[in-house]
């Protein structure tokens, strides 16, 4: 079949390949025209031929209403549109009303998988009516990893990202947990060899995991991390969890406190948050904040903003826990 992708950064030029090799046809538009297959979203829409025609959006938040409604302007009724972005899930229902006044069809799907994507496949999280799903299941199991799991059709519109969001939130604790055991391992004088011992859980002990097969990657770069400053950024989903989860009245004093460490890395010296560092740039590609542009920025007191002494700017538009950062900022899947 034939589906147009809005957005071919790290994640949606990886989507774009992995679903041509799966045989079906990929008109990708983007602002870059030395990737772009498109001069524009108007031709990128009447390259795709009969209706119904679906529009695959991988963008940061920012750009996603402004797209959506030019998309809804240049599609007709049956026509499907995606939001594949790390968008809020509270976004979703809007969205979807907003194109139902046109008769075109709306889905939000959670996507993980990160750089790995292309290799590996991609996790989907759907949420929107059936008969839509049906009608990109095709992409979905071209995208999809091989085998029985990867794909699930969550709920209507919002379970999709709101499911990603939850996903996101418990990577934070995993990762936080995996940190704090490398940092221990590091302090203890009678462990001589951490890399090593992080390599001798990867087969046959129950925390075995991908995130820990990451680890030993990122240690087998740099045994230490001396490279990496000990900054982890917090990219958004993290907060919307834990707001979700205050609205709902669900405990979640793991996601919560590991949400709370980043902050404290913005802050003042934590060498756990370099081996969080480490795993955001060995799945996602995230930028990571050097010892010495970190260690520059960084002001006692002073918690250090996205943006400032050389840090990578992450979007979050959440505004209820803690700062926000700059929501016109991108942020990656993952």
């Amino acid at each position: 079949m034939q589906i147009g992708l809005v957005g071919l950064g790290k994640m949606g030029g990886n989507m774009r390949e992995r679903i041509r090799r799966a045989g079906h046809t990929v008109i990708g538009y983007d602002v870059n025209p030395e990737v772009s297959d498109a001069s524009s979203l108007e031709d990128m829409v009447n390259q795709l031929g009969d209706s119904p025609k679906v529009v695959w959006v991988m963008l940061p938040i920012k750009f996603v209403d402004d797209t959506i409604e030019q998309l809804g302007d240049l599609l007709q009724a049956g026509d499907v549109v995606i939001d594949g972005g790390n968008s809020k899930w509270s976004n979703d229902k809007p969205h979807a009303a907003q194109l139902a006044q046109k008769g075109i069809n709306f889905l939000d799907a959670g996507v993980s998988g990160g750089i790995w994507g292309l290799q590996n496949g991609y996790a989907l999280m759907v949420g929107g009516p059936a008969e839509a799903v049906a009608i990109v299941q095709p992409i979905f199991d071209a995208l999809k990893p091989e085998g029985e799991y990867g794909f699930v059709h969550a709920g209507d519109h919002g379970a999709g990202h709101f499911a990603k969001m939850v996903h996101n939130g418990i990577e934070y604790a995993l990762m936080q947990a995996y940190a704090e055991g490398w940092e221990l391992l590091e302090k203890a004088e009678m462990i001589n060899d951490v890399p090593a011992t992080f390599k001798s859980w990867k087969e046959g002990t129950v925390i075995r995991s991908w995130l820990l097969d990451l680890m030993v990657d990122a240690l087998d770069k740099d045994p230490h991390l001396d490279a990496i400053d000990d900054i982890a950024e917090d990219s958004g989903e993290g907060r919307w969890t834990v707001n979700a989860a205050v609205d709902l009245g669900v405990p979640v004093p793991t996601i919560a406190a590991s949400l709370f460490a980043r902050f404290v890395s913005q802050q003042e010296d934590k060498p756990a948050m370099k081996m969080i560092a480490a795993m955001r740039n060995e799945f996602g590609g995230h930028a990571v904040v050097t010892a010495a542009d970190g260690h520059a920025a960084k002001t006692p007191g002073k918690p250090v903003r996205a943006g400032e002494g050389g840090n990578p700017v992450i979007n979050s538009d959440m505004k209820t826990i803690g700062q926000a950062k700059d929501p016109n900022a991108t942020t990656e899947n993952h």
